[in-house]
């Protein structure tokens, strides 16, 4: 058996291990927009049927990510997963650091996965035959532009290769989403709602790319992918216009109040987006540790060693961390993070 990847919001195991009632958690490890989209009471018909793809989701998804084919999926990740079966085995370069499970999805169906830096794709593109990027990458947010992300596809699908762009993160800016190039032979761009959105429990993501594709991956994944409650919660979302123009202008805002709030501490971000910020830091395992000591789950990386931070909701959110952060750094003294007792600092 396969084993599962870490990843943030693992929020009952850190509970366990801290001693901290779950209520008590301020989770802010997952880089989920903690205001999402308001969910209303659903209709009592979404949930006696049966999923049917011809109601509005994919009509309202083509809309509002401006795609000419668009299948919708039980996630980003249900596609991560399946994409590697609909190809022979390839040379696949996957972006590092980066969301873990795309190396781990191609290598698993037994492709030959190499692990590829930013400053290096221009050196191996003639040599791979997949490549995958995060676009703005997860967790050093470095976003890449269309017109370098259309010359790489270009290369590859001269050879039937394939550019699979993650675009998790796009949606605070979607002037800058390839998926409006989609359609084009060999270019798949994944989306979802579980970020910007704040519907990561629904589990609703988007596969853009050409119809023959999207055909097969759909035959791969099988039916009723999405429930009919996450398909009537997705259409009401997707067509919600005024909360997203607003929520876009209030999420670049109140990314650029966490870059300052962790700058204004001696933790200056080296990237960052709308939805999260990310320091690079060999204290960053300790930091880790006092924050959780407190009941603040932040996100942790080891390969290099990091700390990406997601943004608290409400004001009283913000002020925690603030004064969790100033009792964390208080703390340094010789080059190194004393650690606090089991209870110090808990709400």
């Amino acid at each position: 058996m396969t084993a599962l990847l870490h990843h943030g919001g693992r929020l009952r195991e850190a509970a366990a291990r801290y001693d901290i009632a779950l209520e008590q958690w301020l989770d802010i490890s997952t880089g989920i927009n903690p205001t999402g989209w308001a969910v209303p009471v659903l209709p009592t018909a979404a949930w006696a049927r049966l999923p049917e793809c011809n109601d509005a989701l994919e009509a309202t998804a083509r809309d509002y990510y401006e795609a000419t084919h668009i299948l919708p999926t039980a996630g980003s990740q249900a596609a991560i997963q399946t994409l590697p079966a609909l190809r022979p085995i390839s040379r696949v370069h996957v972006l590092h650091p980066g969301y873990s499970e795309h190396a781990h999805a191609w290598r698993n169906a037994g492709h030959n996965v190499q692990s590829v830096c930013v400053t290096d794709i221009d050196d191996i593109i003639a040599q791979t035959d997949v490549l995958v990027l995060i676009n703005p990458n997860n967790p050093t947010a470095t976003c890449f532009s269309v017109m370098q992300l259309l010359r790489w596809h270009t290369q590859l699908a001269r050879r039937g290769g394939w550019l699979i762009v993650d675009e998790a993160f796009m949606d605070s800016t979607p002037e800058h989403s390839l998926i409006p190039y989609s359609e084009r032979a060999g270019l798949i761009v994944l989306r979802s709602l579980g970020k910007f959105f704040g519907l990561a429990g629904a589990r609703v993501g988007f596969i853009c790319a050409p119809a023959e594709l999207l055909q097969r991956l759909n035959a791969a994944l099988g039916p009723w992918t999405i429930s009919t409650p996450a398909r009537w919660v997705a259409t009401e979302a997707l067509n919600d216009r005024r909360w997203q123009q607003l929520t876009r202008q209030h999420l670049i805002a109140k990314g650029k109040c966490l870059q300052a709030l962790l700058t204004r501490h001696g933790l200056p971000p080296v990237g960052g987006c709308s939805l999260f910020q990310w320091i690079p830091t060999p204290y960053a395992a300790a930091l880790h540790e006092a924050l959780a000591q407190r009941g603040i789950l932040t996100r942790l990386f080891v390969a290099p060693d990091s700390l990406r931070f997601g943004l608290p909701g409400d004001d009283a959110q913000w002020q925690r961390l603030d004064t969790a952060l100033g009792q964390v750094v208080a703390s340094y003294q010789g080059g190194q993070y004393t650690r606090p007792n089991k209870h110090s600092g808990n709400p």
